[in-house]
């Protein structure tokens, strides 16, 4: 490569995960890493349920399927060399219903069409063993599955970024983005910063850190806020590890469920509505360009008519305690709404097609001397590190190898 210099935007798990890789397969690489908040993974990464997704569901021969095993293999070696807690506890997928068993044996030949090992089909009774309180009619144990805390992985990883010879600025927002004299220049609050290679792994920004580099992609970063409850502290004992239902085919989302926590207790959730801002982690947080973004966008409007109750029902959901907890009985009929406790929010960038349809795979883009992740949603930061070998192959070509 000619220029062995980077400038990376974007401090969640992707961005730091990309930085770390591509310092690994260049060694002795100038590199500077860009994010705007004062500290790494305060979005997305930071606001998740903690699970380290193993790659069940995803279609055979896409690259969240195929990044997403690799990607928990990789975060669990490095959790465990790095000294990050973790937990591999396994997951038990409930149908509740008959006619969900069909899907729940395609779940099982997706996992191991997918290579993932141990997938086990459960009656109701050898459902029991694992979770006592679980109901449902069949299920599904996939025994890769895990908690990790995440936060604790992105400090990990910008210290490694900085062992290995890189930069870590934090208050960095980008406000422009140049090329100027075979560099790309980045104008930010904490002055210029230069690479030869542009990486954008900007989440909730994506599209809009790639226009400044002058791309226009046809997708949008469209916001859906997931709410949390969490199990009271003498209702616990009801879930012990995680607990997902069977995924609706009609639904681009998967419905809430049960996650212990790598820091203890057990949350429930998300819903998934429309956020009126992007990085807005409450019910009433509004942001006017962010809302003028999303709803004068044509896809989000194809998008409600076509799942319009669907939609519907997430948000009164959001506003009922009562209908969030009839959700979770599917799972753990025995959990009652005065057993929730309002907890935190996350919220999930998502590329949306003008056609009003998701974007549905991991989405990298290549250019001379830049490469846009345009999308990256769950499992994201489980895959963080496949992702990275990844943006790591892709900078390469970019640079001309």
């Amino acid at each position: 490569m000619s220029s062995r210099s980077f400038l990376v935007v974007g401090g969640g798990a992707v961005g730091l995960a990309s930085a770390y890789r591509i310092l690994q397969r260049f060694p002795g690489s100038t590199l500077t890493l860009l994010e705007k908040e004062d500290g790494v993974g305060r979005h997305q990464t930071g606001n998740n349920s903690g699970v380290m997704h193993c790659g069940l569901a995803y279609r055979p021969g896409t690259a969240k399927a195929r990044l997403a095993v690799r990607g928990i293999r990789q975060l669990t070696e490095f959790c465990i060399e790095k000294q990050i807690r973790h937990d591999v506890c396994g997951k038990l997928v409930v149908a509740n219903r008959e006619d969900q068993i069909p899907r729940l044996h395609d779940l099982c030949e997706r996992g191991t069409a997918n290579g993932l090992h141990g997938l086990r089909m459960l009656t109701p009774a050898e459902m029991k063993e694992i979770e006592p309180h679980s109901g449902g009619v069949a299920g599904l144990h996939v025994p890769e599955e895990g908690i990790t805390d995440y936060p604790a992985v992105c400090e990990t990883l910008a210290r490694e970024i900085e062992s290995l010879g890189g930069r870590v600025v934090c208050g960095a927002k980008v406000s422009a983005l140049k090329e100027r004299g075979g560099e790309w220049v980045a104008e930010t609050p904490k002055g210029e910063f230069a690479g030869g290679i542009l990486v954008t792994c900007a989440g909730l920004q994506a599209d809009r850190v790639a226009r400044l580099a002058g791309e226009a992609p046809e997708s949008r970063i469209v916001p859906f806020r997931g709410d949390y409850y969490q199990l009271k502290p003498g209702r616990e004992h009801l879930v012990r590890h995680l607990i997902y239902p069977v995924a609706d085919p009609s639904f681009p989302f998967l419905g809430v469920h049960f996650t212990r926590m790598i820091a203890g207790g057990i949350e429930a959730g998300p819903n998934a509505v429309l956020a009126l801002k992007r990085e807005g982690y409450t019910r009433t947080s509004f942001d006017a360009a962010d809302a003028y973004d999303a709803l004068t966008f044509p896809g989000l409007w194809r998008f409600i008519g076509r799942h319009f109750k669907m939609c519907l029902g997430e948000l009164e959901r959001s506003f009922s305690k009562e209908l969030f907890c009839r959700s979770l009985q599917n799972l753990v009929p025995e959990v009652q709404p005065e057993d929730l406790v309002e907890a935190g929010a996350g919220v999930r960038a998502q590329a949306m097609h003008p056609a009003g349809r998701l974007v549905e795979d991991f989405d990298i883009i290549c250019r001379a001397a830049a490469v846009h992740v345009l999308n990256a949603p769950s499992p994201a930061a489980t895959a963080c590190l496949a992702i990275g070998e990844e943006v790591a192959a892709r900078a390469a070509q970019a640079g001309g190898e």
